[in-house]
């Protein structure tokens, strides 16, 4: 049995970004700050996971649950996904980043869904390093939408397999993690990538996102590529 290591490919690694609210309160700071500090942290973590080889990086960058927090947070959501657009991911892009969105869209305000779908463009060439950020996202509703659309396609229940579930999920090209990070010292997928992590290596920080960087990558990379896997085998 190999090491991960040993295996040699580039890993796919998958990040739940936790802790903005905890960080800006430690510092007298709005949660805005904590968000914005958070989204300084998501490009120094791409930019280091360039230099370590990593092929894929999904990050959960808002939950369908978060919809149930204040509206005023909420609306700074979605005011920082706009400015991230405009200002961070443009500059990733000129690093070989493509970007990518999985989720719903319908319920995204305003023109942010143009603009998720024109950045999805203007970054289709890029080949470095794919950034999947999840945004209105839930792992159980992603599932549930893939069953309604093998209902929809009359798909018959002894048909059903695997394949016929991943090719009708979000982002059938999405690739597996190999690794799932979480930051601030939770241990939880918190709905996050049900499907796709069933064989994923789980690490934990207890780093604050806002804190998260090359050398919290760089651990986890590290403790990944000594793990032993097995994939349900001995």
């Amino acid at each position: 049995m190999s090491t991960a290591a040993e295996a040699g490919a580039a890993p796919s690694v998958a990040i739940i970004m936790d802790g903005n609210r905890r960080w800006a309160e430690g510092r007298g700071l709005s949660v805005a700050d904590g968000h914005r500090e958070g989204t300084r942290a998501l490009r120094r973590t791409v930019e280091a996971a360039i230099d370590r080889g990593v092929g894929s990086i999904a990050v959960y960058g808002f939950s369908t649950e978060n919809w149930t927090r204040p509206a005023d947070e909420v609306a700074t959501l979605m005011e920082i996904l706009g400015q991230t657009i405009d200002r961070e991911l443009p500059d990733l892009a000129e690093q070989g980043v493509r970007t990518r969105f999985l989720g719903r869209r319908d319920r995204v305000p305003g023109d942010l869904p143009a603009r998720m779908a024109e950045l999805e463009r203007a970054t289709a060439n890029r080949d470095t390093l794919q950034l999947w950020i999840a945004f209105d996202y839930g792992g159980r509703a992603e599932i549930v939408e893939a069953a309604r659309r093998l209902v929809a396609d009359g798909i018959a229940g002894d048909a059903v397999d695997e394949d016929a579930i991943s090719t009708r999920l979000y982002a059938p090209e999405l690739p597996d993690p190999d690794l799932v990070i979480r930051a601030s010292g939770e241990q939880r997928l918190s709905n996050f990538m049900l499907w796709q992590s069933a064989y994923a290596e789980l690490v934990f920080t207890d780093t604050l996102w806002p804190d998260f960087g090359a050398a919290d990558l760089g651990a986890a990379l590290d403790e990944f590529a000594q793990r032993q896997r097995r994939f349900g085998g001995r």
